[in-house]
């Protein structure tokens, strides 16, 4: 995997996981930006790559973090999809690293 993804990968993580935290409305407004951009770039790479599944999924949650038609979720739920998606981020990082090393 090159540099650059698993950049994005851990910076988009840090960013959801610091959403549980009592922040400031702009700080989640950052985050819904930094978001969109993020999962466009994975996906467009996921794509170039020809790798559909991920390419959807990124592209899934580059729709459902985008800052300009808000999906209000409440922030219980916000909370939960931020665990499971920097999780997600993470375990994706381990995933393409253990099979790189192969």
């Amino acid at each position: 995997m090159k540099n650059s993804e698993a950049l994005i990968k851990i910076a988009l993580a840090i960013l959801l996981f610091l959403c549980l935290l009592d922040m400031p409305y702009g700080y989640y407004q950052f985050v819904r930006f930094v978001a969109l951009i993020g999962f466009g770039i994975l996906a467009y790479k996921a794509n170039e790559q020809n790798q559909k599944t991920e390419m959807i999924i990124y592209g899934g949650l580059a729709i459902l973090f985008q800052p300009f038609f808000k999906i209000a979720l409440g922030r219980e739920m916000w909370n939960i999809v931020d665990v499971i998606v920097g999780i997600g981020l993470i375990g994706s990082l381990i995933m393409n690293r253990t099979i790189s090393q192969r």
